[in-house]
């Protein structure tokens, strides 16, 4: 049996611009762009975590919060769909179009494109590196979960769902409605879902 290449960058710069395109275990994992029941509830989630931590409106600040950054840990180049950096660990931005700073936070929104990915390789990948903060949002389910990084291993900290709250670390200084990322209506289970 032949090993299989690694991808390597060039591979993913080659990938069209209306997939993401990401290096995951020496594979190349594209899918398309989030489909806008996803990037809507992704938009929302960076405005509620962003205005009191990014920016310190009604909150206390200190974060850098970016949509969909292109990150590079080890062999490995990742897309969440948002991350958030502790503003003394990332003190200049890069001019390259990618990171190497490890985040402090990732949020992955779920779908059935990317889930296995999000759950699976991604998951053990930011625990390796050593993500502190891990959220997963699912906008057909309407559920939030939030995991912190204890001894090298992932520990459920809360889930949210419906019309719950949202007050979970690293950002458990603010509280918000997790009903506001999610302003479409849940999908029917005869809908289909495309691009997600």
């Amino acid at each position: 049996m032949l090993a299989r290449k690694a991808a390597t960058y060039a591979d993913l710069q080659a990938v069209p611009s209306h997939y993401v395109a990401e290096i995951i275990e020496g594979v190349l994992e594209t899918h398309p762009r989030p489909a806008p029941r996803h990037a809507r509830a992704a938009s929302r989630m960076g405005l509620s975590i962003g205005n009191p931590f990014e920016l310190g409106l009604q909150g206390p600040g200190g974060w850098i919060i970016i949509d969909e950054p292109e990150i590079h840990l080890g062999p490995h180049i990742v897309v969440p769909d948002l991350a958030g950096w502790r503003s003394e660990r990332l003190a200049v931005i890069p001019e390259r179009a990618y990171f190497e700073i490890i985040p402090d936070w990732v949020c992955e929104i779920l779908s059935p494109s990317t889930s296995r990915l999000d759950r699976g390789p991604k998951r053990r990948i930011y625990a390796e590196y050593g993500v502190q903060y891990l959220w997963l949002l699912d906008p057909d389910e309407q559920v939030l979960e939030a995991f912190h990084l204890i001894d090298g291993q992932w520990t459920l900290v809360g889930t949210v769902t419906g019309a719950g709250s949202v007050s979970l670390p690293p950002f458990d200084a603010i509280s918000f409605p997790l009903s506001i990322l999610f302003p479409f209506d849940a999908p029917k289970s005869d809908e289909p879902s495309i691009g997600s």
